[in-house]
C-alpha cells in the first residue's frame, strides 16, 4: 500500500480560475478573471521605490573576478542603483541620446550591464542586448552585422573588450562610442557613473511613458535573419505584475532572493527574472555558472552560500543539480531551507527528474516543492500563461495570466495559440511585412504553437504543448505526424542522453530520429569521461541506452504517428550561423533537416549501418 505523500510547501497561489468562450468557428477564448495588480508607471519606478523604502537592501550581487577560484560577492544596493542609473542617464542625455539612438550591449549578465540598461531607459534610450553567440561564437559575424546595421546604435557597451575584438573589426564603428568596464577601449564605464546628475534627469523621468520603446530584443524565429522585437515600456511593466497577480501577497514575507544564470539578451532572463524581481524589491545573485560540462561547478558553489526563495532553470540544469543534491546533504539543506517554488522552462521536464527532485525535498525538508513553468515568447514580453497550482504533472503550459486573452484557433490538425493584450509587441522594428503576418484579423499575435487541454471536460486542468503548427508532416501512408510534440515526448523519455533531436519521416513509411547527444550523460553511460563526440555517437553502451529509452517510448506510443523506428546520433551540434538554432534555443526542424539531408538518407538506408539504432 502506497504511503501518502507529504504536503506541498505553501506557494501562496490564488484560486485557479479560467473563463472559456467557445465560438461557432471552432476557436476558443480563454481569460483569467483575477484582477491585474497595479502596474508600475515606468521601469525606473521600482528602483526608486525600493531606494526610498529599503535603501540598503541588495538589488544585485555578482562574484568578483579573481585569478584563480571564485572571488567574493560584489553587491549593489537599491540606493546605489538609483544613484548610478541617474548618473548614466545624465551622461547619455548630455550626449543628446534619445529614442532614435539605441545602446547596444554585447556582454553577458553583470551589475554594470543592468545599470547601463536601466540608466539608458531612464534617459529614454532603447537598449539592445545582443546574444554573445553572434559576436563570440560566430565565424562570419553575419548576424551581428545585420543587427548592427538594422539598429544603428550610437553606443556599444562591453564588460571586457578582448572577447569582442574580432567582432568589432567586422563593424563600421564610425560615430559609435564604445564603453568598457575594463577600460580596454573607448570610454571608461567609471566615467559614466561618475557623472553628476542635473535637472535633466528628473525631467527625463517625468517624461517617461508606457508607449516608449525600452528595448529591441532579437529572436531568430523560423527562417532568415533575426527580427527585432519592439519591447515597449507598457509591455514590460504589465508583464512584471502578471505572475504576481496569481499569488496572494503575505504581509511581512521576505522579498524574493534568486540565484540565476539565464541570459538577459533573452526575454525570460532580462524581463521575467531581472525586471520582475526589481518590481518585487528582491535580490538577484547573478550566477556565473552554466548547466554545461565544466560550467556547473560554480552554480553548485553559489548554492552552498545562497539559499534562494525561488529557483528557475532549464531541465538540463536540473539534471546536473539533482546529481549534486542527491550526493550532498549539506548542499541540499541550504538549497531547500527557504525555497518556496521551483520553475523550469525551455523544454519539458521529465517525470523521472521531477520525482528525483521531490524525493530529495521530502528527505531533507519533509515537504514537496511546487514546480511551476511559464509559456510565452519574446513578442509577449514573455510570460502569458503559467502553472500556478499544485500538480505532479510535468509538461503543462498552464493557464492564462490576468491581463491577456488567449485564443485557440483551428489550423489544420491543431489549435494554434494566439494572444492579445497590453504585454504584446506592436511589431518588428523596420519590418512591416513580418509585422502584418504576425497578427490575425482580430489583432491576436500568432505564436505558431499548437496547444490542447489536458482534459476537454475540465479546462481548468490546463493546456499542454501540441507541437509547432508548421512542423507537422505526413508519412507516405498519409498519416499526420505532430513533430513538435513527438520531439518533446521522446526527449523526456531519454533521461538526458539526448540534448535535442530532429524528427524525420516526411514522405517516408516510418518515423526516424536524429539526435544531438548530451556528451556528459553519454560519457557516464559509456563509463569513459574522455570520449570525444565521434566515439560517443557509435559507442555500444550509448546506443543501447538510446535504444532502451526509445523502446520505452514506443511501448506507450505504438501508433505509426508516434512510434520511432530508427535513430542516429550526430557529431555536429546545432549551428546558430546556419539558422538551425533559434535565439530562444528551439531547434528549427525544417532548416536542420535540410542541412543534414545526407544523415537523413543514412538514417533510412537499407540495410542500416552499425551506428543506426533500429528500435
Amino acid at each position: 500500500m502506497d504511503m501518502p505523500k507529504p504536503p506541498f510547501r505553501k506557494a501562496n497561489y490564488v484560486e485557479r480560475k479560467v473563463e472559456i468562450e467557445r465560438r461557432a468557428d471552432g476557436s476558443i477564448l480563454l481569460r483569467n478573471p483575477h484582477p491585474l495588480h497595479d502596474v508600475p508607471v515606468n521601469l525606473l519606478a521600482p528602483i526608486r521605490k525600493w531606494a526610498a523604502e529599503a535603501p540598503s537592501r541588495t538589488w544585485l550581487a555578482k562574484r568578483k573576478t579573481v585569478a584563480q577560484g571564485l572571488g567574493d560577492w560584489e553587491t549593489l544596493s537599491y540606493a546605489d542603483a538609483k544613484r548610478k542609473t541617474d548618473a548614466i542617464a545624465e551622461a547619455l542625455l548630455a550626449r543628446g541620446f534619445n529614442q532614435q539612438t539605441p545602446l547596444m550591449i554585447l556582454s553577458g549578465n553583470s551589475i554594470e550591464h543592468a545599470l547601463m540598461t536601466y540608466g539608458a531607459i531612464l534617459a529614454g534610450v532603447p537598449v539592445v542586448p545582443v546574444s554573445p553567440s553572434y559576436s563570440t561564437m560566430s565565424s562570419d559575424f553575419d548576424k551581428l552585422k545585420y543587427v548592427f546595421a538594422l539598429i544603428e546604435p550610437k553606443m556599444i557597451f562591453m564588460q571586457d573588450a578582448a572577447p569582442f575584438a574580432r567582432a568589432l573589426k567586422a563593424l563600421n564603428l564610425d560615430g559609435v562610442e564604445l564603453v568598457t568596464v575594463d577600460g580596454g577601449v573607448g570610454t571608461a564605464y567609471a566615467d559614466l557613473v561618475a557623472t553628476a546628475p542635473t535637472a535633466a534627469v528628473e525631467q527625463s523621468y517625468a517624461s517617461l511613458n508606457h508607449d516608449q520603446v525600452a528595448k529591441y530584443l532579437f529572436t531568430s524565429g523560423s527562417t532568415g535573419m533575426p527580427k527585432a522585437v519592439i519591447m515597449t515600456t507598457r509591455m514590460m511593466c504589465v508583464n512584471s505584475v502578471m505572475p504576481k497577480s496569481v499569488t496572494v501577497e503575505v504581509e511581512g514575507e521576505e522579498p524574493p532572493v534568486l540565484l540565476n544564470w539565464l541570459p538577459w539578451n533573452h526575454c525570460f532572463g532580462g524581463n521575467s527574472i531581472l525586471n520582475n524581481l526589481t518590481t518585487a524589491g528582491g535580490t538577484l545573485y547573478i550566477d556565473g555558472g552554466r548547466p554545461v560540462p565544466g560550467g556547473f561547478a560554480e552554480t553548485v558553489q553559489n548554492l552552498r552560500e545562497i539559499a534562494p526563495t525561488a529557483y528557475s532553470s532549464v531541465p538540463s540544469g536540473y539534471t546536473m543539480l539533482i546529481d549534486a543534491l542527491e550526493s550532498d546533504d549539506e548542499l541540499a539543506r541550504n538549497f531547500f531551507s527557504r525555497l518556496r517554488t521551483l520553475a523550469y522552462g525551455g523544454a519539458a521536464m521529465s517525470q523521472d527528474l521531477y520525482d528525483r527532485m521531490q524525493a530529495v525535498a521530502i528527505r531533507i525538508a519533509g515537504e514537496r516543492i511546487v514546480f511551476s513553468t511559464g509559456y510565452g515568447s519574446t513578442e509577449t514580453a514573455p510570460t502569458i500563461m503559467n502553472l500556478h497550482w499544485e500538480t505532479e504533472r510535468m509538461g503543462l503550459l498552464g493557464l492564462p495570466l490576468p491581463g491577456i486573452e488567449i485564443k485557440l484557433a483551428p489550423v489544420g490538425q491543431k489549435m494554434e495559440v494566439r494572444v492579445r493584450g497590453a504585454c504584446i509587441t506592436p511589431g518588428y522594428y523596420k519590418n512591416p511585412e513580418k509585422t502584418r503576418e504576425a497578427y490575425d484579423e482580430e489583432g491576436f499575435y500568432r505564436l505558431g504553437d499548437g496547444a490542447r487541454f489536458v482534459d476537454d471536460a475540465r479546462p481548468e486542468e490546463g493546456l499542454v504543448f501540441d507541437g509547432r503548427v508548421a512542423e507537422d508532416f505526413k508519412l507516405s501512408t498519409g498519416t499526420w505526424v505532430s513533430a513538435g510534440k513527438l520531439r518533446v515526448d521522446a526527449l523526456a523519455e531519454t533521461g538526458g542522453i539526448l540534448q535535442d533531436a530532429l524528427i524525420a519521416g516526411l514522405d517516408r513509411s516510418f518515423i526516424g530520429l536524429l539526435g544531438f547527444p548530451n556528451l556528459a550523460t553519454c560519457r557516464a553511460a559509456a563509463g569513459d569521461a574522455t570520449l570525444g563526440a565521434e566515439d560517443i555517437v557509435r559507442h555500444p553502451a550509448v546506443l543501447e541506452r538510446l535504444a532502451q529509452s526509445l523502446r520505452a517510448h514506443n511501448k506507450g506510443n505504438p501508433g505509426s504517428s508516434t512510434r520511432i523506428e530508427r535513430a542516429l546520433l550526430m557529431v555536429e551540434p546545432p549551428s546558430v550561423d546556419a539558422g538551425e538554432l533559434t535565439d530562444k534555443g528551439y531547434i528549427n526542424q525544417a532548416v536542420a533537416l535540410g542541412r543534414r539531408a545526407a544523415l537523413v538518407e543514412k538514417l533510412y538506408a537499407d540495410p542500416p549501418g552499425n551506428d543506426v539504432v533500429v528500435v
